[in-house]
């Protein structure tokens, strides 16, 4: 077990950061409105009447604090990771008791970070080859004091283990109960590259969609990806292990 005083603190800003989701998430109307987000309950109590299906859409908002939401354009792609959340769906630092926002330092961060994850469930599923799921780029800033785990070499090694994610989760579930904002730490899939996972939405901000991508499944890893808008492709050959 990693011991929490042990990890020292780091400001991380970044601007031009980059997150890539699934296409079928669309913004969530809520979270895109101009409102107060401290009216949200408000709101939420007179649209429930008309639309029953409204909670599905919109996840559990009593997940964050009211003082750490965020409303207007781009605010779903920073609200929705914390409201939509599962023990079913857990993540690297996360059991899926509370969220967390990842990105990457750049696209080819964020893009190798995903088509891993990607894989693993085409394969899981036993998918056919040929181009599957489309995603969206999403481009945002992140100001946030975290946990850095970067440089520490052996001592940080089981929380970045590949592929085997109980410390970094007995890591992270420690950390979110201790009010920390979140880790950055080194990219175990695109060497030289850094990711952020975020405890609070309030982090990270100026959120907007780039480009559509799709991913192409050769049948045993993600090959490919393009861009639907002009049709290029572009070969994934840059893949740690």
């Amino acid at each position: 077990m990693i011991d929490l005083g042990e990890v020292p603190k780091s400001r991380v800003s970044w601007r031009g950061a980059v997150r890539i989701i699934r296409s079928v998430y669309p913004p969530i109307d809520l979270f895109e409105d101009i409102a107060d987000p401290a009216d949200w309950a408000l709101l939420l109590s007179a649209e429930q009447k008309t639309n029953p299906r409204l909670m599905e859409t919109i996840g559990n908002l009593d997940l964050v604090p009211p003082e750490r939401r965020v409303g207007g354009p781009g605010a779903s792609y920073l609200m929705a990771p914390f409201t939509h959340v599962s023990p079913d769906r857990p993540s690297r630092f996360s059991d899926g008791s509370f969220g967390a926002l990842y990105t990457g330092s750049g696209f080819d961060v964020a893009l190798l970070e995903t088509i891993h994850h990607h894989g693993l469930f085409m394969a899981r599923t036993r998918e056919p080859a040929g181009w599957t799921s489309q995603f969206r780029e999403i481009v945002l800033s992140v100001d946030a004091e975290l946990h850095d785990l970067r440089g520490g070499g052996a001592a940080f090694a089981a929380a970045l283990n590949p592929d085997d994610y109980r410390d970094s989760r007995a890591l992270g579930r420690g950390l979110h109960g201790a009010g920390s904002g979140g880790v950055v730490y080194p990219s175990v899939r695109r060497p030289g590259g850094d990711c952020v996972g975020l405890f609070y939405p309030d982090l990270a901000g100026s959120a907007v969609q780039g480009r559509h991508l799709d991913y192409h499944w050769d049948g045993e890893r993600v090959d490919l990806y393009r861009e639907p808008a002009n049709g290029a492709v572009f070969r994934i050959v840059d893949q740690a292990a």
